[in-house]
């Protein structure tokens, strides 16, 4: 059976930024099961694994705008420390859920802390990163009626990516 859409794919897979450093393996979690067609993944890679079928292996190097989009300046912003409940805890690094201005949750990350301002940033942590995964097809199976309508895998071995 070939990686199409509406298939529920599960792939082994390391990732690795521009300077070859890991990023994220499924190695210690087993394979990582997503519904293909639905943007589960990011668009190069599931671009890349169209037609693909079990035990294809690919290493597919990624541009930002197929990943996780260029950086946006815009996204970064200083933020008055009186506004965090614990704020002489607030490190660099720290992640925080928010709400958008379009209302939905969006994560940003602490990027700078002084006396009066905490400096946050919206940026998915790997924006304006080239990726690179080595990724090995496990299985493919037919999505669920119910799988297909919610768009997104249900079951142990489904992740939200």
């Amino acid at each position: 059976m070939q990686v199409a859409a509406n298939k529920v794919v599960s792939i082994d897979y390391t990732l690795t930024n521009a300077q070859g450093e890991v990023i994220d393996s499924s190695s210690d979690r087993g394979p990582m099961a997503y519904l293909q067609g639905h943007q589960n993944i990011i668009p190069g890679l599931e671009s890349a694994l169209e037609g693909k079928v079990v035990g294809d292996s690919l290493k597919v190097t990624i541009a930002p705008e197929e990943a996780y989009g260029e950086r946006d300046d815009s996204l970064r912003q200083a933020v008055p420390r009186k506004m965090f409940e614990d704020a002489d805890n607030v490190t660099v690094g720290m992640q925080f859920q928010t709400m958008s201005e379009q209302g939905g949750t969006q994560i940003v990350t602490v990027t700078g802390v002084d006396a009066e301002h905490v400096t946050v940033d919206a940026n998915h942590p790997l924006a304006g990163e080239t990726l690179t995964f080595d990724v090995t097809v496990v299985e493919v199976r037919d999505a669920s009626d119910e799988e297909q309508a919610h768009g997104h895998v249900h079951g142990p071995e489904g992740h939200a990516h």
